[in-house]
């Protein structure tokens, strides 16, 4: 990790917390899930881990660190693995595609916290039926985000690759 990628990651972190924290008042509405993507995309599976790992951290010393940390930890790592594998692909993948990853990743993450809430209260079913429509807040707000979000942060990602093309390609591509 170089100190363009830590600083890149940390500025990263800081928007997605300031983010999580402004929307707080919105049940499930926050551009975490958005940001996690969009990194995971861009930089690979590596870096979008670090950063769900260091944004969930940071927001909930704002909003309450709890039993839920550790499983925001892993339903966001697993967003940003998947979405680094996407990236891969960035190049043929069109804008609508994100998209609708980010949508359904609003699905699979109230799916992941009812899963782990679910074991700890033996009540999976109850809950994660009652949490469908907060998933789906979740999951609307990853769509709007996404469509916000991707197109000026691709922005800025494509000029910084372009004054740094070695120590940006994404990890799956080769180094020619």
């Amino acid at each position: 990790m170089n100190l363009y990628k830590l600083t890149l990651i940390s500025l990263l972190a800081a928007l997605a917390t300031v983010g999580r924290f402004l929307f707080s008042f919105y049940p499930n509405v926050q551009p975490v899930t958005a940001i996690i993507i969009i990194c995971g995309i861009w930089l690979g599976p590596f870096y979008s881990v670090v950063l769900a790992v260091v944004t969930t951290i940071l927001s909930n010393l704002l909003l309450g660190m709890g039993i839920w940390t550790l499983s925001q930890i892993v339903s966001w790592s697993l967003i940003g693995l998947l979405a680094g594998w996407l990236g891969k692909y960035r190049h043929v993948i069109p804008m609508y595609v994100y998209a609708a990853f980010a949508g359904v990743s609003g699905y699979f993450f109230g799916f992941m916290m009812a899963v782990t809430y679910g074991q700890v209260g033996n009540h999976f079913f109850a809950y994660w039926l009652s949490s469908l429509p907060f998933d789906t807040y979740h999951a609307v707000g990853n769509v709007v985000f996404m469509i916000v979000l991707y197109p000026v942060l691709s922005r800025l990602f494509k000029q910084y690759e372009s004054k740094n093309i070695h120590s940006f390609k994404h990890p799956n591509q080769s180094m020619n």
